[in-house]
């Protein structure tokens, strides 16, 4: 984010009679008019700034005095609480780096730094809601992308100053539907060649891994891209993009996000069924509600469950419909090693490998795209975006006993997972995905997740180690009061996999399918 000084901001005054001034921060003013009429003074208690509302003028000259003794007193602002005492979202670091955004639980008080990187939270409405206003009350320039009602606006200083039309997004569904979260641009061209479509981008900002904001693309013969393509970027008219380009710097904040369905009402009476596993959970995907569970907090090894993590990481930064250079790993073994020999292989056939057979070599492969170092260092950065705060991975095939996390952060991941990149459910599934237009090299492949004498079962992954045990994540679609849910059960350590898992179902069915 910029570092913006509070004692460099412009201020407008209002008269001794003017209850409601009409020029706030985030309204659409004309361009170089950047006025903020305040409307509120600062507390700060123990570093926590507490904005408190007011109609009075003379208050307000007094807020005025006092926010500018603020400014000069301290050199870091760490979050602003809202009139109900609980924090917003950081404000303003005037000294040194990117000020901290943190976000506070009201009921548990329990603070969480908001990251860089693809956010579940985003699909919350009054997360976002939150996340934008707060940065609007703290002066901020950033770019928000709102794919509800596919409008992307620019805010310079929490002023609203350009409002464009979103032409095309990801498809829903899709390896390259595009990821609710908050970034930053990263870079900038006039013209952009991108090697996933092997289009033109004109006026491109990329802001994370394969995703950028663009005008519309076209061919090199200058024949524009059709008009249902789209390859997960945000694609504006090429006039609108060359505005947002001639207003963006690198590092401006990019606000992305997708409005849900709604909140999920539906509500189960769970009891925890006895079980041998020492970490299981059983609940609704949809409702986050938990039907049964133990030590869902502890912490344990999860094998092969990484390499969900290692799919989410390629399908961000590697382009999925090419070919990519095998290089043999010759320090991990596959149960079916299909790899030997070759020179290239379609990331398509990697993810197949990876997701449906458990490949150990496919994990090594695709890491090696980007450089094995870098991966695992952004496996563990989108853990920490996706809010996995127990979640800690150490190589891309789960063969380490280092990667370790939780039934809780699990679930977390998988409902990401289900919602965003759904595709890569569906893979675990049916190795053919209906929506890809490419095909596997290596035939019929072995599906290593699927459960004997089930047929509710809609994706998942397994995984084993010494060190771990058996473990799984499944999902299981079931008719509860006349609705289809749709299930998740995860287990850490278990030696009894399948077992378990027809267990917790006939729990969960018993109890509520009818």
């Amino acid at each position: 984010m910029y570092n913006e000084e509070l004692n460099a901001r412009r201020f407008g005054t209002v008269n001794n009679y003017e209850d409601n001034p009409n020029i706030i921060r985030g309204s659409l003013i004309p361009a170089g008019k950047f006025l903020f009429t305040p409307r509120a003074y600062v507390e700060t208690i123990n570093d926590t700034i507490t904005i408190h509302r007011f109609k009075s003028a003379k208050i307000v000259y007094t807020a005025l005095a006092f926010l500018l003794v603020v400014a000069f007193s301290f050199g870091s602002i760490s979050y602003i609480t809202n009139n109900r005492g609980y924090p917003l979202l950081a404000a303003v670091n005037t000294n040194d780096g990117d000020a901290p955004v943190i976000i506070e639980n009201p009921y548990t008080h329990e603070q969480t730094p908001l990251k860089y990187g693809v956010q579940v939270a985003m699909s919350q409405p009054n997360f976002f809601s939150e996340t934008r206003d707060s940065f609007i009350s703290a002066g901020k320039t950033f770019v928000e992308a709102d794919l509800t009602t596919m409008q992307l606006r620019f805010f310079n200083n929490g002023i609203l100053q350009e409002q464009v039309p979103i032409l095309s997004k990801g498809k829903e569904g899709s390896w390259w539907e595009t990821p609710a979260g908050l970034y930053q641009i990263k870079s900038k061209e006039k013209n952009h060649f991108s090697t996933f479509g092997h289009v033109n981008q004109p006026w491109s900002m990329a802001f994370q891994g394969n995703f950028f904001i663009h005008g519309w693309p076209s061919y090199p013969d200058g024949t524009p891209v059709a008009a249902g393509y789209s390859g997960g970027c945000i694609r504006l008219a090429n006039n609108d993009a060359e505005k947002i380009y001639n207003l963006v710097s690198p590092n401006t904040p990019v606000l992305v996000y997708e409005k849900t369905l709604g909140a999920d009402s539906f509500v189960y009476e769970p009891k925890v069924p006895n079980l041998d596993t020492p970490h299981y959970l059983l609940a609704d995907i949809e409702s986050s509600t938990i039907l049964a569970g133990s030590n869902l907090d502890d912490q344990a090894p999860i094998a092969s469950l990484t390499k969900l993590m290692t799919a989410l990481v390629a399908a961000d930064y590697i382009n999925l419909d090419k070919n990519v250079s095998v290089g043999q790993p010759t320090f991990v073994q596959s149960l079916i090693p299909r790899l030997q020999g070759l020179n290239t292989v379609s990331m398509y056939s990697l993810m197949q490998l990876l997701l449906v057979e458990s490949s150990n070599e496919a994990a090594e492969v695709i890491a090696a795209q980007v450089g094995r170092g870098k991966f695992i260092g952004l496996m563990n950065e989108k853990a920490v975006a996706l809010g996995l705060n127990q979640t800690t991975l150490a190589d891309p095939s789960g063969l380490s006993a280092d990667n370790i996390s939780t039934a809780g952060d699990l679930l977390r991941l998988v409902q990401y997972i289900y919602n965003n990149r759904r595709f890569i459910i569906d893979l675990t599934a049916n190795q053919d995905l209906p929506s890809a237009y490419i095909s596997g090299q290596f035939g019929q492949l072995e599906n290593f997740n699927k459960i004997k004498d089930l047929d509710n079962f809609i994706g998942g992954k397994v995984g084993e180690t010494e060190a771990a045990g058996q473990t799984s994540i499944s999902l299981h679609k079931l008719m509860v009061k006349g609705q289809e849910r749709i299930l998740a059960i995860i287990l850490l350590g278990s030696s009894q996999r399948d077992a378990d898992v027809h267990e917790l179902l006939s729990y969960a069915q018993e109890r509520f399918e009818y």
